[in-house]
C-alpha cells in the first residue's frame, strides 16, 4: 500500500499503464441511464492507466456510466499534472463531476502555507470533499495518531473556509487494539471534530476488521458522508494487516451492500465510490465495469 503514498505524489506514466488501457475492449457506450444512479469511482483503481493516458482513461470511465469522480493525483497545486481549470474542463466535457480528492497530510504535519495551497487548488477544482487516505506504518502509534488528528482538524477548518469538507478514509489497522485502545473508536471518532472531518468508510476494510457498518452507522449517525464500495471474496476471522488480495468487484463477493445501503440515511451518506486497490488484478476497466453493472442492475435498483 505504500504505492498509494507514492501515487499521491504523482506517479510516472509507464508501459504497464499503456498496456492496461489498450487491453480494454468492453462496450464503448454504457446504457444511458447508468449515470442517473450517480455512481462514483476512486481513480486510484485505474492509477496506471491514468498515468499513461489521463484523457483516454477518463473517457473510458465516462463511457462505462460513472458520473462522479474521486481523485488520487494531487501534487503542488495540480491534479494528474493538470491545472485545476484544465482538469475540471476535461472531466465536465465528459459529463462527469469531480466530487472528492485524496491527498496526504503526513505525520510531520503541514505548514499553513501548504494547507492553504492545497485548499485553494481544491476549491478551484470545485470539489466538495478532500480526504486523508492513509497513515504510514511507522506512524501508527497512539501519540502520533493524536498529533495527526489535531493536524487534520486544523486542515479541516482551512478547507471549511473554502467550502470543502475534509475527511478520513480508513483501512483495517485502525480497528486493531493498540496500547489498550482501538484507535478508530477511542481516538478518531471522539477527537476528530465531526463538523470539520467526516468519515469515508471503506466497507471492505471495515468488514475485514470484523466491523458491522450498520452498527457503526447507528453508533455514530451522520458521520459517514462517503462510502467506498469494494467487495471481498471470503468471510474470515478479523485481521488487521493490509492484505488486499481478497478485493473483488462490487457484487462479486460476500458483502451485503443492500443491507448496508438501506441504512445510508442514518449514516449521513451522500456519495458512493467504487474502488479496487488491485486494479482489477490487471484488468481495471473490466473490473469497474462489473462493479457498475452490478450496482445499477441489482444493488441500487
Amino acid at each position: 500500500m505504500k504505492s498509494r503514498r507514492e501515487f499521491l505524489q504523482i506517479s510516472a506514466a509507464g508501459s504497464v499503464g499503456m498496456a492496461l488501457l489498450g487491453s480494454f475492449s468492453a462496450c464503448t457506450t454504457a446504457p444511458a441511464d447508468r449515470k442517473s444512479y450517480g455512481v462514483g469511482i476512486q481513480l486510484y483503481t485505474i492509477r496506471d492507466a491514468m498515468s499513461a493516458d489521463t484523457p483516454g482513461s477518463l473517457k473510458k470511465v465516462s463511457d462505462l456510466g460513472y458520473k462522479n469522480l474521486e481523485l488520487a493525483g494531487y501534487s503542488n497545486g495540480k491534479f494528474y499534472g493538470y491545472t485545476p481549470a484544465e482538469f475540471k474542463k476535461m472531466v465536465n466535457d465528459l459529463d462527469m463531476d469531480i466530487i472528492s480528492s485524496h491527498t496526504q497530510v503526513e505525520a510531520a504535519g503541514i505548514t499553513l502555507e501548504n494547507a492553504k495551497l492545497m485548499a485553494d487548488a481544491h476549491a478551484e477544482l470545485g470539489v466538495k470533499y478532500c480526504i486523508q487516505p492513509w497513515v504510514n506504518d511507522e506512524d501508527r502509534q497512539v501519540e502520533t495518531y493524536k498529533k495527526m488528528i489535531a493536524e487534520w482538524n486544523k486542515v479541516g477548518a482551512i478547507m471549511k473556509e473554502r467550502g470543502i469538507q475534509f475527511g478520513y478514509h480508513n483501512h483495517n489497522f485502525e480497528f486493531d487494539t493498540l496500547d489498550g485502545l482501538v484507535p478508530y473508536y477511542d481516538l478518531f471518532m471522539p477527537e476528530l471534530d465531526a463538523d470539520l472531518v467526516t468519515m469515508e468508510l471503506d466497507l471492505f476494510w471495515a468488514s475485514k476488521a470484523g466491523q458491522d457498518p450498520v452498527e457503526m452507522f447507528n453508533k455514530y449517525p451522520g458521520r459517514f458522508q462517503l462510502l467506498h464500495m469494494k467487495d471481498m471474496r471470503t468471510n474470515e476471522a478479523p485481521f488487521y494487516n493490509v492484505y488486499k488480495e481478497d478485493v473483488c468487484s462490487v457484487g462479486e463477493g460476500v458483502i451485503d451492500f443492500k443491507r448496508i445501503l438501506a441504512a445510508k440515511e442514518t449514516a449521513g451518506t451522500k456519495y458512493l465510490f467504487v474502488e479496487d486497490d488491485n486494479q482489477g488484478n490487471g484488468k481495471p476497466f473490466e473490473g469497474i465495469e462489473t462493479s457498475i453493472v452490478n450496482l445499477t442492475t441489482n444493488i441500487l435498483s
